[in-house]
């Protein structure tokens, strides 16, 4: 993630919501839950389509103060109201809310933005015309690498997606980002089987196609020995300018242990999901993991990473490398079946959870590898991961329905990409439905997407071109440097930070703000505002679920 921001005297450009009705500005399915929230008090509202005319009426439920907004809040609840159209809910004082549609393919225009937002973000390559429309761009940082600290030889490592809203490319990042993709076509193929996006064909979906572009691109980061290099950017964040005029020169960054695991997992993974539609791919990619579990064994020590002094890119720097080692394991074990694979696996169960599936704590990615796989595992390792995911998507429930917005936040949740936070809680909640074979959290998830779109304490639908008032706005490079007054689409913002870090949004956001209003649509506020690749991905994850299930 970005550390620049402006320091001019000018006050930061921002717009601010000023409606009290809040909901799902894309919509709901037809037999989906389907709610509202209003700040004021109502004892009825109504639902009117297109033509004014009252299709729909109800009563309000007063749910009192939610801590995480501090607003005093009514819910509608129009649930067993089934037919599509284009509507507005009004209350009986006459407050109106901004549009939003019923019908089945509600989710797809989301999930296909999603979806694109990583072609956008494609490093390496032209975004002609044909495919990128008014946003198309020449091709950016072809120039070749050099070590840190090594002797000048240059390398070629082309290829990626921009991680954030700068343009490092960092691998532990992309690896859970392309884990996230992976395994939402996995678990929801027929989602994306028809999914059209308009990207260069590659003869596989196009989100495997994507996928395969970072892939590809991740196997230029791996060393002959196996170990792989942590990240791939120029030495300090480049202004605000398009990504072909970043010139600076690029440097490799010293292995770390952690990115050498994310690697072996993710090149697993995709041997898995390349195995029938491209064999050859597969078999590359099992090789390159096979290579980095090599290397891991022979180096069981933790090799960390801390940026050289003068370097201001993403650090990403861990702790610890158990959890990602487990998720190596898991995966290659989920490939091969190889015993010595099972044996690691049953051999790192400790010290970290089973059930997070963000870049920085992989457990979960582990689990849902040994999860999805028909190999055996062993019986303490299989109740391990069903208590871990059940109890964490038990506590997050609470969170859920003493929210009166329906988030699964607790106010400690509201950090720097909150949003990260929300969409990991709803993985979460689908994972465990999945090993329980059981929709019991249905609800919570498709609460959880209402508040991405919009119903949240802001107004904002927090994805870039969803919803009648979505983020414009974000603290992303391209869609500033562009003249361009649209935002690119698709992009998911980091949302709500109850402790700004950046010297806009700290003057933004008064002291004592709630949580949830802790946000300002600015591209300056890279705290509140920046997008991520990792934040996207577990978005499609989530739009995937609700898509195909509408």
């Amino acid at each position: 993630m970005d550390s620049l921001y402006f320091t001019n005297n000018e006050p930061p450009t921002t717009r601010t919501f000023s409606r009290v009705i809040f909901l799902n500005q894309e919509g709901f399915a037809p037999n989906g839950r389907k709610r509202a929230v209003i700040k004021v008090p109502c004892e009825k509202f109504d639902i009117e389509n297109e033509y004014g005319t009252v299709v729909y009426s109800g009563e309000t439920v007063h749910f009192g103060y939610d801590e995480c907004s501090g607003d005093d809040v009514y819910i509608a609840d129009f649930s067993d109201f089934h037919s599509d159209g284009v509507y507005t809910l009004v209350t009986d004082k006459g407050e109106r809310s901004l549009s939003f549609t019923v019908g089945s393919g509600v989710y797809r225009p989301v999930l296909d933005k999603l979806v694109k937002a990583f072609y956008y973000l494609r490093c390496g390559s032209e975004l002609p015309e044909q495919y990128a429309g008014k946003f198309a761009r020449p091709t950016c940082h072809t120039e070749k690498a050099v070590e840190y600290g090594g002797d000048g030889t240059l390398f070629e490592v082309s290829g990626g997606w921009h991680d954030a809203g700068d343009y490092g490319r960092y691998v532990t990042t992309g690896a859970c980002a392309a884990a996230h993709l992976m395994y939402a076509y996995k678990l929801f193929p027929d989602v994306f089987d028809k999914q059209q996006l308009g990207i260069p064909p590659q003869g596989v979906p196009d989100v495997l196609a994507e996928v395969k572009y970072e892939l590809d691109w991740l196997l230029k980061m791996q060393r002959p020995d196996g170990s792989v290099w942590h990240k791939l950017t120029t030495m300090r964040h480049a202004p605000f300018v398009m990504p072909h005029e970043d010139r600076e020169q690029l440097y490799l960054f010293p292995p770390s242990s952690m990115a050498a695991a994310d690697l072996a997992a993710t090149c697993a993974l995709g041997a898995m999901v390349f195995s029938e539609k491209n064999p050859h791919y597969s078999e590359k990619l099992k090789a390159a993991a096979e290579l980095s579990w090599k290397w891991l064994e022979e180096n069981p020590e933790f090799i960390g990473f801390s940026n050289p002094e003068g370097c201001n890119t993403g650090n990403y720097s861990e702790r610890t490398d158990v959890d990602n080692r487990f998720w190596a394991a898991a995966q290659l074990y989920a490939l091969t079946g190889e015993e010595k694979y099972h044996t690691a696996v049953d051999d790192a169960m400790i010290g970290f959870s089973m059930s997070d599936i963000g870049w920085s704590s992989v457990g979960g990615l582990g689990s849902l590898a040994l999860l999805t796989s028909e190999r055996e595992i062993s019986d303490r390792l299989r109740a391990r991961i069903k208590r871990d995911f059940n109890s964490k998507a038990e506590e997050l429930k609470g969170l859920c329905l003493t929210s009166g917005y329906g988030a699964a936040m607790g106010s400690w949740h509201y950090i720097w990409g909150s949003s990260m936070n929300l969409l990991k809680h709803a993985m979460i909640f689908i994972i465990t439905d999945i090993i329980n074979k059981n929709p019991a959290y249905s609800d919570c998830i498709a609460s959880q997407l209402d508040y991405l779109l919009g119903c949240n304490a802001t107004g904002f639908s927090f994805i870039s071109g969803c919803g009648e008032f979505s983020i414009n706005s974000p603290h992303l490079r391209p869609t500033f440097a562009d003249g361009i007054d649209e935002c690119i689409p698709g992009y998911v913002s980091g949302g709500p930070n109850a402790n700004p870090s950046d010297y806009d949004a700290a003057k933004l956001i008064p002291q004592g703000t709630p949580p949830m209003k802790c946000f300002a649509d600015c591209v300056s506020c890279y705290s509140l505002n920046e997008v991520a690749i990792y934040w996207n991905s577990p978005a499609v994850f989530l739009l995937a679920y609700m898509a195909d299930r509408s």
